[in-house]
Formats: structure tokens, sequence, C-alpha cells
């Protein structure tokens, strides 16, 4: 099935990317998207964490919404999905809310992507994947904003118009962290709402394809 992929990046980068274990932390509106990419890139051991379940809301951004799996954990989703795409992948699905209490018995990686939108879930994981040894890379803020275009590749220091990565700032700055995180952010500013969270799919998707591509391009440049 990656054969167009192979003519593309060369047989021996075929083999890397299906050797790396990958683990996911959202499949929502962006996770679901990078899982997709992932999957369909070649990615073969992935491991994915969330502990919501489909409604009606996500229907209008969610890459893995529809409305036979509404009221369905988002993980069982995700990994039936993926299984459905390739077959031969190993897919570990966990339905937990990941915190400070739970995630040192995650395991080890070669990549973290962060598609969840709980500071101090991203905290979290930043501090674990610095203590271990592990590449990371973040989203930050995509609701209430309309232009995929403004979406960019870049690292916590360098985020601008970013309420969620301005709060990620402050927490790793109180423990003495820098910012020199690979993140994914929109430069964007958001668009006012009433105490709600708005969005549609095109911001959050490129968010979303722009994590996996991240991985998928370093590790093709890796040794």
């Amino acid at each position: 099935m990656f054969d167009r992929i192979e003519k593309l990046i060369g047989k021996e980068n075929i083999k890397k990317i299906i050797s790396k274990k990958i683990l996911l932390v959202g499949v929502g509106g962006v996770g679901g998207t990078t899982l997709e990419t992932l999957v369909r890139s070649g990615i073969e051991n992935i491991t994915i964490i969330d502990n919501d379940t489909f409604e009606e809301s996500n229907l209008n951004r969610q890459i893995l919404a529809n409305v036979n799996v509404l009221n369905n954990k988002k993980v069982k989703v995700g990994a039936s999905r993926s299984l459905l795409i390739n077959p031969d992948i190993k897919i570990i699905a966990k339905d937990i809310f990941l915190n400070k209490d739970n995630i040192n018995k995650i395991g080890k990686f070669d990549y973290i992507i962060d598609a969840c939108d709980t500071t101090e879930t991203k905290v979290e994981l930043i501090k674990y994947a610095l203590s271990n040894n592990i590449k990371i890379i973040s989203s930050m803020g995509m609701g209430n904003r309309l232009d995929p275009t403004k979406v960019i590749i870049t690292t916590l220091s360098k985020t601008s118009n970013d309420p969620l990565a301005k709060k990620v700032k402050e927490e790793l700055k109180k423990a003495q962290i820098n910012n020199e995180i690979n993140v994914v952010s929109s430069t964007e500013t958001p668009i006012k709402s009433k105490n709600i969270i708005t969005s549609m799919m095109p911001v959050p998707s490129v968010a979303g394809i722009y994590l996996a591509y991240y991985v998928i391009n370093d590790i093709i440049k890796s040794n």
C-alpha cells in the first residue's frame, strides 16, 4: 500500500518510518487528522490516549466522527478506523485522562505528539518527554480561528496570538523549563466568542497534518 510513498522517499525511509513508536495524545479535531495521516504515511506502532466520546458537535470538524460512532469512545473508533486502513499496524488504545498521577506509566516512545487541549496535560507531557529523552511536538490553540494558512510549525517561544501557548509558557517557566519546544501554532488572532470555543474543520485539520508531517520528516532526516 506504500508503493507511491516509497517512490517519493525511498525504501530505506519507509523502513525507518515503520520502525518508530509514536504516542499520540488526543484524537479529536487535531489528533484525529494526525492519526489518519500517520497511518496512511506508514507508521505502524502507535499508542493513542483520549478519554472522550464522540458527540454531535464533533461532526462539523473531526475526521473520525460520523453519526454511527456518536457516544462511542474516541480511542476505540480511532483504533478501529486505523486497522481498516492498514491491518498490519500495532495500535494500542488507552481510554484514560493523562495527568501527573499516571503519566509515568505510559512507557517509552520515539516521538510524543500532543494533540490534547488541557494545559496541565501538555506541560506534563513536555516534562516527561524531556526527562526521558523523547522527541515531542505539541499543538497549541486552534479554536476560534478560520484561516488555515496561518497555522505554522515553530517553537513555543516564538508563538503569538495564542492564549493556550501563553498558559503553557507560564507553567513551564514555573518549572524552570525553557520554551524551545516544537509546536504547531496559529498566528491568527482568535475570534472573540461568548465563553465557548468555536471551530470548523480547516484549521484543526491542518494542525493535525502538520503534527504528523513534523514527525515523518524528522524520521526521514534522522540517521
